[in-house]
């Protein structure tokens, strides 16, 4: 589906389209009638809205520029916006892909959902992140390094003012270069529900596309649906530039009188880029300073859950790991602000944050006071930082000053697999393949941990709020804070007196007795297979026919030949009926109630590649008789219901 770009600032050459009656351009037309007034009753001139039922919801995104305060001259601007692109475009496309591209507002509507896109998505489709740019014909002629470098100055502070502005995300500025060349006006501005970061690189993202050509223009504009930037040798907004620049601000050296121009290039740039060049040089010879020299060990004192068991002290040294300042992460989180934060753990939060190089990064802030904060520090230290797998979420390095306990891993935009699965709207934009995609790649990453790593490694916490999306997509198994190491070369069971894990996704044998085994870690895939497929959670508030788990009723199903009623409508059963199948049985062997009848992740990955190995009958699974009304059964499991949350059980033995 083509985006239309309506570039507001050319005049339009406007014809009536002939009336709509389709849903989606009722639903547009209702969007229309609602989202002006929206927009201006809201204290920052921003509003989305989604309207309709699927396959004809509108997604609608609208936003006033920052300097246009009065109500009625927003809603006025949205509603004529929407009669422009009406009158600007061929009869029905105006009920489907729009992005409006920038006067004193913004206007965005789709039928895809563009609240999710990334923030680099041109319009609500996407189209490789390629941004809407308008530049001025004419270059400037006049002292040429001065001018573009003060250029650059301006728009580089405006931008980074407007993404620490609160609540509207907006900045203005002017240049003045003291020169017969005019003043310079810039403006920058993102959607006002971004954080800070988010707003920063949207923005810095822009500002980076700018070559060598653009560079030297007159005025120019770039931008994509949350972030853009203009500059003219005009004012073009209201109200007073909120920063002003002049030429001290560069402080060029100064041609001799008669010497050509061209000169004054290379003697203002040469110096700037060799002082850039040396600066970058001397921080990534710091950093790697601080890798190569980098020695961790992490024996403490012993912990509750410790059983005499091994702990490994990593003494090595790695390019791969860093140990970061706390000062150093501070900075990088914004001091760990809560527009920065992503989310909270049972054992502290997770904030986004960003390098001095421009790397995004994770950062796991641990609880000061938790003693499982600590284990799972060192843990995570211990096992993940030796381990590399591109199914695996890559620790980066860590920090560990006086009660602070931090883990920095890289950054997946996409959060995590839950976020999708569980989410009817999100969930539609995963069809089959990319969904058996990812059952695969957590697939290749248990085999990596039960047989093929350095260490034998059961993780124990499995589930989807633990395996993280790349950019693409990609799973990668995350939080190791409760994995143990296993010594022995078979399949034969651990025992511990601590039982931790998430209830829903604990094989019974370890829920009950203690016992974990790589099995454990089968039975926990097993349930987010039948979660992938059903878009249910395992446990939880929902009853499943006569059950209180997604398990028993599964096996009900499977026992009357109606699978696919578990099946999610959306992923269309009829058209994967014989895969689906398949998919079904194999998880249905992975939850079997005994933990000698389950798979290993190797047998999971061969029946998964090939349609023409022959599976073996699944027999009742775990947990088959909680059903609705089995108060011993129900007590057990509601009680500890929430399905995100990890929790120590002691087991006497």
């Amino acid at each position: 589906m083509a985006i239309i770009l309506l570039l507001l600032l050319t005049s339009l050459t406007p014809f009536q389209a002939a009336a709509q009656t389709t849903p989606v351009c009722d639903n547009v037309k209702a969007v229309a009638a609602t989202l002006p007034n929206q927009t201006s009753s809201s204290p920052v001139h921003f509003a989305t809205v989604t309207y309709g039922q699927a396959p004809d919801v509108v997604y609608a995104l609208a936003q006033c520029r920052g300097d246009i305060l009065n109500d009625s001259t927003c809603a006025n601007c949205v509603t004529n916006t929407f009669q422009l692109i009406s009158n600007a475009t061929p009869a029905g496309a105006q009920c489907y892909t729009v992005a409006s591209y920038y006067a004193d507002c913004i206007l965005v509507y789709n039928t895809e959902d563009i609240f999710s896109a990334p923030l680099n998505t041109v319009g609500p489709t996407g189209d490789g992140g390629t941004p809407f740019e308008r530049w001025n014909i004419k270059n400037v002629t006049d002292d040429v390094p001065l001018i573009a470098g003060l250029i650059h100055k301006l728009l580089g502070e405006t931008v980074d003012k407007a993404a620490s502005s609160t609540p509207r995300r907006f900045a203005t500025g002017v240049v003045d270069s003291n020169t017969i060349f005019p003043k310079v006006y810039s403006l920058a501005q993102c959607t006002p529900d971004l954080s800070a970061g988010d707003c920063l690189a949207c923005l810095n993202r822009l500002l980076g596309m700018i070559n060598s050509t653009m560079a030297v223009r007159m005025g120019g504009q770039m931008g994509v649906i949350r972030c853009y930037f203009r500059y003219e040798a005009n004012k073009f907004y209201g109200g007073e530039p909120m920063l002003s620049l002049g030429p001290q601000a560069l402080n060029p050296t100064k041609p001799k009188r008669g010497m050509s121009k061209l000169w004054a290039i290379p003697i203002v740039l040469v110096p700037l880029a060799a002082a850039a060049f040396l600066a970058t040089f001397l921080y990534a010879r710091r950093l790697r300073k601080q890798r190569k020299g980098m020695v961790v060990r992490l024996e403490g004192s012993r912990h509750p859950d410790s059983e005499g068991e091994e702990h490994l002290v990593w003494q090595g040294k790695s390019s791969e790991f860093s140990m970061f300042d706390f000062e150093q992460l501070l900075e990088a989180t914004q001091n760990f602000s809560e527009e920065n934060k992503l989310g909270q753990g049972g054992f502290g939060a997770v904030y986004k944050g960003k390098l001095p190089d421009g790397l995004d990064i994770a950062v796991k802030r641990l609880a000061s006071h938790s003693g499982q904060g600590f284990t799972e520090f060192r843990n995570e230290v211990q096992l993940i930082a030796k381990l590399q797998h591109s199914n695996l979420v890559r620790l980066l390095g860590c920090c560990s000053q006086e009660d602070e306990k931090i883990l920095v891993y890289e950054y997946l935009p996409n959060k995590s697999l839950d976020f999708f699965i569980f989410d009817e709207k999100r969930r539609a934009l995963l069809d089959w393949s990319k969904l058996v995609s990812i059952v695969e790649g957590i697939a290749h990453g248990l085999i990596y941990l039960h047989k093929h790593s350095r260490l034998r490694v059961i993780h124990r916490d499995l589930k989807p709020s633990n395996i993280l999306l790349d950019n693409e997509m990609n799973p990668k198994i995350s939080d190791f804070g409760l994995a143990k190491i296993s010594t022995s070369n078979n399949n034969e069971g651990s025992i511990t007196r601590r039982v931790v894990g998430t209830y829903g996704y604990m094989a019974p044998e370890y829920a009950s007795e203690g016992i974990f085994s790589i099995k454990s870690d089968v039975f926990s895939f097993g349930v987010i297979m039948f979660e992938i497929l059903s878009g249910m959670r395992n446990s939880g508030s929902k009853q499943f026919g006569d059950f209180i788990n997604l398990l028993g009723y599964a096996w009900q199903l499977w026992e009357e030949g109606r699978w696919t009623d578990l099946v999610d409508a959306t992923l269309d059963p009829k058209s994967h009926s014989e895969m689906m199948m398949r998919f079904f049985n194999i998880a249905l062997l992975c939850v079997q109630e005994n933990a000698t009848d389950r798979p290993t992740m190797e047998d999971v990955i061969a029946m998964l590649s090939s349609n023409t190995t022959v599976l073996a009958e699944p027999m009742q699974p775990a947990y088959f008789n909680l059903r609705v009304g089995n108060e011993a059964s129900s007590t057990v499991i509601d009680s500890c219901s929430i399905n995100d949350m990890t929790i120590s059980v002691a087991v006497g033995r």
